[in-house]
């Protein structure tokens, strides 16, 4: 059994999209039929080379969004045929098999624990987690990721108490969920900073209490404007070291600032390390400490009381075969969120 899957052959290249035999589904497998996927920031990084060279090409990308069991392998028992569930890169429930690998035309195709930029993929049972039936496959998409990363970074990372101040740096993709995180935790202000002035409406619609277009501008003396002094929290989606460094000198004296956006491999930043002996902290995010399978059905049971809605953060709808267009967008700074649409 063949499927229709975009390929990473080459970095800094277009992803090739081609027919890929399936492999069997084996020990703690799942053979899932995928409806929605999002194009995340840091596949896009991963195509770009930021992390370095990369020593598994070609392979296949994608890690959030949502779908269908349609066959299960020996042992697995969190997931069943007929089940609807969210796709995640964060560990969860279930056992955490070995990396399958497809066959393209007699090519050996590498792919991790999840991939969602092909239509039928073979996941580790771990990176699935059921919602109900009736749930948006599209609302799959963003619970893998953007809600559970956002929301992760506030409760987990920087432990946010109601009425502390949140600067969000970056208001893309993972920037919105925060935004929209910090919103709900009671952080006042919410301050959103970015380049473009149509992510910084988005944030104004999630939660964003103060937005800042930092082009040509002095980006500490603008966030001090707008709180009245030192930020709690800073949270940077950019992993620009310019940022990064900012961030550490618009945060108060037990300020805390959390690296969401990665930094590429070959950059570094320079800081003077004392506030760090007296209570400044700097940390990098792993996907905001988040636990799927217990976060996922929590944020659900939120949306179905009508608490929040992120429908809106989607921009852009895609398919398979636009995918290249879609990063290209990306990029380009027009896509808050691009979705791709395996049903269109």
């Amino acid at each position: 059994m063949k499927t229709t899957a975009a390929i990473l052959v080459k970095q800094r290249q277009p992803l090739e999209i081609g027919e890929v035999e399936i492999p069997t589904v084996g020990y703690g497998q799942v053979l899932v039929e995928i409806s929605v996927s999002r194009i995340c920031g840091s596949q896009v990084g991963e195509i770009d080379g930021v992390k370095g060279p990369d020593n598994w090409l070609p392979h296949l990308l994608g890690h959030e969004g949502g779908g269908t069991v349609l066959e299960t392998g020996p042992e697995v028992k969190h997931v069943k045929v007929g089940d609807r569930v969210v796709l995640h890169w964060r560990p969860g429930g279930g056992i955490q098999s070995g990396c399958p690998t497809y066959d393209w035309n007699g090519k050996r195709v590498n792919a991790g624990f999840v991939t969602t930029f092909n239509r039928l993929a073979v996941v580790s049972e771990n990176r699935l987690t059921v919602v109900p039936s009736d749930t948006d496959y599209e609302i799959c998409a963003l619970l893998a990721d953007t809600l559970t990363t956002g929301f992760g970074v506030i409760n987990n990372d920087a432990r946010v108490r109601i009425g502390e101040s949140v600067v969000i740096v970056g208001c893309g993709g993972i920037g919105l969920g925060v935004v929209l995180g910090a919103k709900l935790a009671g952080a006042h202000p919410v301050v959103a900073v970015d380049l473009l002035d149509n992510k910084l409406a988005k944030a104004r619609e999630f939660g964003a209490s103060h937005t800042i277009n930092s082009r040509d501008k002095d980006l500490v003396a603008e966030v001090e404007s707008a709180i009245g002094g030192k930020a709690d929290v800073v949270v940077d989606g950019s992993g620009s070291p310019a940022v990064l460094e900012a961030a550490l000198r618009m945060t108060g004296p037990k300020g805390r600032v959390i690296g969401v956006g990665v930094m590429r491999h070959d950059q570094t930043i320079s800081i003077n390390t004392l506030p760090l002996h007296h209570g400044k902290t700097l940390t990098g995010s792993e996907g905001g400490g988040s636990q799927p399978a217990a976060d996922i059905p929590r944020y659900l049971r939120m949306m179905n009381a009508g608490v929040f809605d992120p429908k809106g953060m989607i921009s852009h709808r895609i398919r398979l075969e636009e995918i290249n267009e879609g990063i290209a967008k990306m990029r380009g700074g027009e896509v808050t969120h691009c979705v791709i649409h395996f049903d269109q």
